[in-house]
Order: structure tokens, then sequence, then C-alpha cells
């Protein structure tokens, strides 16, 4: 699963340059982005991309009550097709999440959850792959939400865990991605893969990123560790709730 992730960008980067967006959005340095919290998403309107934000944990727009409804950070690749929760937007609500980097814990001996930042090897922001709903209140109240997708993780990221998120990497890729109009739920389907090994690097940070509380950026910053992690036995079950503020 993807739980908490961060978008830091540098003076000379621009988000509607990286993304070649039709409107600028401003956005301040985030380093233990949680679920429930806005996020920016990138979708394409009318032909053009546009950001703007929405709150992590999709809501579809048949949900009665968002209070009584689970919150849904991530979508399975495997399954997203099939859920009714995410048929409707892998239709026609598809989306782009940008990140810096995501953070991913490792089950250790006795239970201990090691996390670790994990980025593009070549510094260039990450391109999530999302899905998008809103939904509209009886009494005129509206919620914009996403959610990201998950696929089994390649080998470079097995021994951190089983799941990683859907990372578009090509132009080619974000373009048929965003093209709701075009490009049919089952053909977008098949660029939600596990990323090639070699093009994402990771390293151990501080536990303080279990706290959503916490957000500065000492929590990307790598820590030593005594033992390296081995690879995790395949369960077959979902991991992790991804909603809760602490996650250990």
């Amino acid at each position: 699963m993807c739980g908490r992730y961060a978008l830091i960008l540098s003076p000379r980067q621009s988000l509607a340059a990286l993304f070649k967006l039709l409107n600028g959005i401003e956005v301040l340095p985030r380093y233990n982005i949680a679920p429930t919290q806005p996020i920016v998403v990138i979708r394409q309107v009318e032909g053009r991309r546009q950001a703007h934000f929405a709150r992590w944990g999709l809501v579809p727009g048949w949900v009665k009550d968002p209070r009584d409804f689970p919150l849904l950070v991530n979508a399975r690749a495997e399954s997203m097709a099939d859920k009714p929760a995410f048929r409707d937007p892998l239709k026609h609500g598809r989306c782009i999440v940008p990140a810096s980097g995501y953070y991913e814990w490792h089950a250790g001996p006795g239970g201990r959850k090691q996390p670790y930042y994990i980025t593009r090897a070549d510094g260039q922001p990450l391109a999530l792959a999302g899905l998008h709903a809103s939904w509209m209140g009886p009494d005129g109240e509206e919620i914009d939400s996403a959610a990201t997708i998950t696929v089994p993780a390649n080998a470079q990221l097995s021994p951190i865990h089983d799941r990683m998120p859907a990372i578009l990497t090509t132009e080619a890729a974000q373009d048929a991605w965003l093209d709701v109009r075009n490009v049919r739920a089952r053909e977008a389907a098949q660029l939600a893969l596990p990323l090639e090994d070699g093009l994402l690097r990771f390293h151990p940070v501080s536990t303080r990123v279990n706290a959503a509380r916490d957000d500065d950026p000492g929590l990307i910053e790598e820590v030593t560790l005594a033992e390296e992690p081995a690879a995790p036995k395949k369960s077959g079950k979902a991991s992790g709730d991804g909603g809760q503020m602490d996650l250990f």
C-alpha cells in the first residue's frame, strides 16, 4: 500500500511545467501527506490538463453518507475494474497524483515496522496513477476525492513490501491514463503495472513519519539500520489500513 507520501518542489520546479498544466496551483512543501488530507490531483478536462485539490480517500458518487463509508486510500490494480467503488472512476475519473517520494513500511523481527522513503533514481517527480470522484450531498455539499492505485512490488522493492504504487513514467502513459474520452477503462488498466527494476531508490527513515502531525524535512533523511530487510512472505492479503493518522 501507499499510505504516506511527500510533495516537495525546488525553486526551479513548477508543477504546471512538469506536468504541462493549463493552470498553476500553489503547492507548499509537504513531507508527510496522510489519508483524509487535501492532495493535488491532475485531470484532463476538454483535452487540457488541470490541477486541483481533492481529499485523499475516495468517496464514490453513489454513497449516501461519507461518514458511514470506509476510507478508500488505495485501489488494487488487479481488481479495480470489478469493484463497485472504482468501476466508474476508472472509466471517467482517472487522474495523476504528483509526488516527490512515498513511504513504505517493512515488517521486521518482533513485528517492528521500519519506514523507508522511496523516490525516482533520477530525482524527477513521481506520477502516481489515481482515481478521482465527486460526491454531491442532498443539501448541495460537495466532496472531491481520490485514491492512488497499487500493484505488486517489483523485485527491487519486494524486500521492503509486497505492494507499490502504480507509477506512470512516460509522457505517453500519462496521456493515455488521463484520456478518459478516448482510452477505455480496460485499456487504461493495462498501464497500471509494476515499475521496471532500477528506476527507484530507497533508504530507511525515522519512525517519526508514523505520526501525521510531524511534517518537516527531517522525515526524509536517511537513518542507519543494524540489519537489511529480508523479503516478506507472500500472504495474498491486503496490507494495512492506510486510513489511520498514526500508522503504528
